[in-house]
C-alpha cells in the first residue's frame, strides 16, 4: 500500500483544521494517518491509539489521561493548528514523540530528551521497579542491604541511573557518559528530579571517570550490529548513532565492560548490561560465562545479570 505523500498529508491537515472539532476528532483523525502511513511505533508507545492521545493533550497543554468526557470538548483554530503541526511532523518527518514533546517516561517517572540522547525505553526499567530481585539477594526489607553505590554507564539521558536513586534512596548513583551533549541532559534530569546531593554525572569512557567499588552496575550502552544498523526504522535516525552502533556484532563496547567491571564491583555486586539483539552473538562470544537472561512482563529481551563473582571467569578465557 502506498503511503501518502506530503502534499497528501498537507492537504488532508488543512481539511481536519476547517471540519474538526474537538479532541475525539483530532485522535480519531491522527490514528487514522498513523495508519495509512505506516508509521513505526516504539519509542514509549506501542500502537497508533497512545500515539494520538500523546500528541494530542500534550499539544493542548493536558495530561495524557485525562477524564474521557474531556474528549469532546470542542478546541479553537489556533489550538487545532498546534496538534496538526505535531502530526504532521511525526508523520512526514518520522520525528519520534517523545522528541516532539520533550519528555518521555521511565519507571513512572518524566525524563527530559532530545535528539542529544536515546528515547528511554530499555526493559532495565522492570528490574529497576523489583529492586532487581531475585538476583540481588535482597531488597528494602530484607535482610541484605540495598545498593549503596551504583553505576550507570553509558548513561544518555540519565534515566536508569535517575531511576535506581529513586528506588534505593540510600545510594549513592554516578552516571557516565562519553558525551558532553548526553551529560547535559542528564544534568537537566538530575535537577528537575532534585537528586544533586546523590547523583553525579561525569564524562567517562565506559570506566574511565569510575572509581573505587559498586555494589551495582547498570548499562545500556551501545549495541545494535550493523546489518541492524542499515535496516532501522527511519524514526532511528534521529537518535545519535553513537548511542546505537557497535560494530559488526554489536559488541564492540560491551567487550570492553565484561573486561574492566568485575575492578570496580564489590565481592557481591551486580553487573546488568543490555545488549538487545546482539545476545547470540553474546553467548557465542563468551560461552564460560553464566549468562542470565530475565524475562519481561512488559516486553523487552536481551538484558543479561552476571554476579561479581561470575566475571572471575573471563580469567579463563584470557
Amino acid at each position: 500500500m502506498d503511503h501518502p505523500t506530503a502534499p497528501d498529508l498537507f492537504a488532508q491537515a488543512g481539511q481536519a483544521a476547517d471540519e474538526l472539532q474537538t479532541m475525539q476528532d483530532f485522535i480519531r483523525w491522527t490514528v487514522s494517518r498513523m495508519n495509512e502511513a505506516g508509521i513505526y511505533f516504539g519509542h514509549g508507545t506501542d500502537n497508533p491509539w497512545d500515539e494520538a492521545l500523546l500528541l494530542v493533550t500534550h499539544a493542548l497543554h493536558l495530561p495524557w489521561n485525562l477524564a474521557d468526557e474531556w474528549r469532546h470538548s470542542r478546541l479553537t483554530r489556533s489550538e487545532r493548528e498546534a496538534i496538526l503541526d505535531l502530526v504532521v511532523a511525526r508523520i512526514e518527518q518520522r520525528v519520534p514523540a517523545p522528541y516532539l514533546t520533550g519528555v518521555a517516561w521511565f519507571c513512572n517517572l518524566p525524563f527530559v530528551v532530545d535528539e542529544r540522547v536515546l528515547i528511554p525505553r530499555s526493559p532495565i526499567g522492570q528490574m529497576i521497579e523489583q529492586n532487581f530481585a531475585p538476583w540481588w539477594q535482597g531488597d528494602l526489607h530484607s535482610g541484605k542491604p540495598a545498593p549503596r553505590r551504583i553505576l550507570d554507564v553509558c548513561t544518555g539521558s540519565g534515566c536508569i541511573g535517575i531511576a535506581c536513586a529513586v528506588q534505593f534512596p540510600q545510594a549513592d548513583v554516578e552516571l557516565l557518559d562519553i558525551s558532553f551533549d548526553a551529560l547535559e541532559v542528564a544534568e537537566e534530569n538530575i535537577h528537575r528530579h532534585e537528586l544533586q546531593e546523590r547523583v553525579t554525572a561525569l564524562q567517562s569512557d565506559l570506566f574511565s571517570a569510575a572509581s573505587g567499588k559498586y555494589d551495582l552496575i547498570v548499562s545500556n550502552p551501545p549495541y545494535v550490529d550493523a546489518d541492524d544498523m542499515h535496516s532501522l526504522p527511519e524514526e532511528y535516525r534521529h537518535e545519535p548513532e553513537l548511542a546505537l552502533a557497535a560494530g559488526d556484532d554489536g559488541l564492540d563496547l560491551v567487550r570492553i565492560m565484561l573486561k574492566e567491571a568485575r575492578q570496580y564491583l564489590t565481592d557481591d555486586g551486580l553487573l546488568v548490561l543490555e545488549v538487545g539483539n546482539s545476545w547470540p552473538a553474546l553467548v557465542e562470544a563468551y560461552p564460560q560465562l553464566p549468562f542470565v537472561w530475565p524475562t519481561f512482563e512488559r516486553g523487552g529481551h536481551g538484558v543479561f545479570v552476571l554476579q561479581a563473582r561470575d566475571l572471575d571467569l573471563l580469567s579463563s578465557i584470557d
